[in-house]
């Protein structure tokens, strides 16, 4: 496949500052414009929950994806030939806007090809998501028509197809070897069955939205919703996941593999490789990011040995993790108390947030426990638009001063803030509004536990001792994710790394690792995203000086939407050759 790399066509766009005064479309900018209107026409057609966060009464989906095979060979088809009608743009002729689209654009392409190359679809789960749990966390909270709620409605009788696709897929995997390991599936027949054992179709999350229906419905017709809402899950959702038990307890699960490492896996070098170009949208080797993690290890490591000392502790860095993990002021009583500090904490960002953001997203969010039946499984918080999830089981393992960075990175400034403004930016491409690419998303979110510190929302010690163990967490990644992957580590060394360096709980610890065992390369994200970022803001400050405006940094970095990394850097070499200005006002 021919191939046109993001930094050769960023190079013209770097160059290419724009004065002042509006754009006009170009006829090579139509081309491409057409070119991804219709992709993205097709994809929603076929994936529905490719458009999920802007579903009105038009367009709420009324079944899930296409999964099977004979789609994914549709899909690779469709794709291919994308590519092909990109290959024919003569990039020189792009606008500088165009040129971000087409390098945005076809990285996703090429990330989607890829999947599918390597089969991706036959291992639909791993320690930290599956399919069925994303069935059961995805329904709406609200309607707000009948047209939605109706289209709920035959979305739950689409779930015995999904789920028969998804397990066929599953079948494949596992008669080739392609599973997560075994390990990491320890006690998820519970998140099956716990959503329908001792439950009527009333007491499910699928039923939740029909409790409140909207007052403008109809009395009689809301009967009629509800009654047929109760049958769908009776009849089609609950059999679903009664029967997929019996085939994850019985058949899947005894013969998932027992290697935990990537390149284990059929075709397991190149596999890993392309979830690293995935993951973190560069071209670097499993050695290098190695390296780049055991190097930030160090220095983060540094920075804790002196704040240690800030708090007064008498004693190493090992007898003061020991003391965090031991004390009972650091951990809430109740889940309403973890999640009462977390929404104070917020709130605490709303005060401050003029000072580093000129725009500033009009949807809000609401702080919500993590659903029990996932609970035992879930990270220690997950946040996007509407919601900051918060995880109230185990609360000896959920600390009160990582509580801070948890909340600027799931909430605000991080992801139900980036995520919203993306969405609400009009006139930007939907695949751009409407996607996540890992290192910008995730790299933004972790930045912002760093800028936590500007701002001043770290109050004591402890609490920017528990940024720090954050970011050491996410440095850790890199060196626990190629360790395991590459390198031939245990699952036991990946543990024990954490525990010596970073100030995690025991259970924390072992999902934690149990997620990069099961899914290659995502958590190499994180890190290497944020230091993008810093690196091109230290860029910026030092080629702009006094004209340098933090909030027109941080509003440049996120009317990108969602980008690769290289996109964002030749991004900000161009907000440098502009002079730094409010991209919100620049054409």
């Amino acid at each position: 496949m021919k191939r046109i790399l993001v930094g050769v066509a960023l190079g013209v766009l770097a160059a290419c500052a724009t004065a002042g005064g509006p754009l006009r479309e170009s006829p090579a900018d139509a081309r491409l414009r057409a070119i991804y209107e219709a992709e993205w026409a097709w994809r929603t057609a076929l994936d529905p929950d490719a458009d999920e966060e802007s579903s009105d009464d038009e367009t709420a989906p009324r079944s899930w994806s296409k999964v099977d095979p004979a789609s994914q060979a549709e899909r690779h088809a469709y794709m291919k030939d994308v590519i092909a009608k990109l290959d024919a743009l003569d990039v020189a002729t792009l606008s500088p806007e165009a040129q971000i689209n087409l390098a945005i654009y076809r990285d996703q392409i090429e990330v989607r090809i890829a999947q599918i190359d390597f089969r991706e679809y036959e291992k639909p789960l791993n320690a930290d998501t599956t399919f069925w749990t994303s069935v059961a966390a995805y329904g709406p909270r609200a309607f707000s028509s009948e047209k939605q709620a109706r289209a709920w409605i035959e979305r739950l009788n689409d779930v015995p197809r999904y789920f028969a696709e998804q397990t066929a897929n599953m079948r494949l995997g596992l008669a080739r070897g392609f599973t997560p390991p075994r390990v990491t599936l320890d006690g998820r027949t519970a998140s099956i069955s716990s959503v329908y054992e001792g439950k009527t179709p009333e007491q499910s999350s699928f039923y939740e939205p029909f409790l409140s229906l909207p007052a403008s419905i109809p009395a009689a017709t809301r009967a009629e919703l509800q009654t047929q809402a109760k049958a769908a899950i009776a009849d089609k959702v609950f059999p679903a996941y009664r029967a997929l038990l019996p085939f994850f307890r019985d058949e899947y699960l005894p013969k998932t593999t027992t290697e935990i490492a990537a390149t284990k896996l059929p075709d397991g070098e190149a596999y890993y490789a392309a979830q690293i170009r995935e993951y973190t949208t560069l071209k670097l080797s499993p050695d290098e990011i190695h390296q780049i993690g055991l190097s930030e290890v160090a220095k983060i490591r540094a920075r804790m040995n002196d704040v240690t000392k800030e708090a007064g502790f008498n004693g190493d860095l090992p007898a003061f993790l020991a003391f965090l993990r031991a004390d009972p002021r650091f951990y809430a009583k109740t889940p309403d108390e973890l999640l009462m500090r977390a929404a104070w904490i917020a709130k605490k960002f709303d005060g401050k947030a003029k000072y580093f953001f000129g725009r500033l997203p009009r949807s809000r969010f609401g702080v919500v426990p993590v659903p029990d039946d996932i609970a035992p499984f879930y990270t220690a918080g997950r946040g996007g638009p509407g919601q900051y999830l918060v995880n109230t089981y185990n609360l000896p393992s959920r600390a009160l001063y990582s509580l801070p960075a948890l909340t600027l990175h799931e909430g605000a400034p991080g992801h139900a803030f980036q995520m919203p403004l993306a969405e609400e930016h009009e006139g930007m491409p939907d695949f751009r509004r409407k996607t996540y690419i890992s290192a910008f998303g995730e790299g933004w979110a972790l930045y912002c536990e760093l800028l936590g510190e500007e701002m001043e929302l770290y109050e004591t010690p402890y609490e920017k001792f528990g940024m720090l163990s954050y970011q050491m967490w996410r440095a850790a990644r890199l060196v626990v994710d190629t360790g395991i992957h590459a390198k031939g580590w245990t699952r036991e060394q990946g543990q024990a790394f954490f525990r010596e360096n970073t100030a995690l709980a025991e259970h924390e610890i072992t999902t934690e690792v149990d997620r990069y065992i099961s899914w290659p390369a995502q958590s190499l994200s994180y890190y290497l995203g944020e230091m993008a970022i810093v690196e091109a803001r230290k860029k910026a400050e030092a080629a702009l000086g006094a004209k340098f405006d933090i909030r027109n940094f941080h509003d440049t970095v996120l009317h990108l939407g969602s980008a690769p990394l290289p996109v964002l850097k030749a991004r900000i070499d161009r907000f440098i050759a502009d002079g730094g200005p409010d991209p919100y006002k620049q054409r």
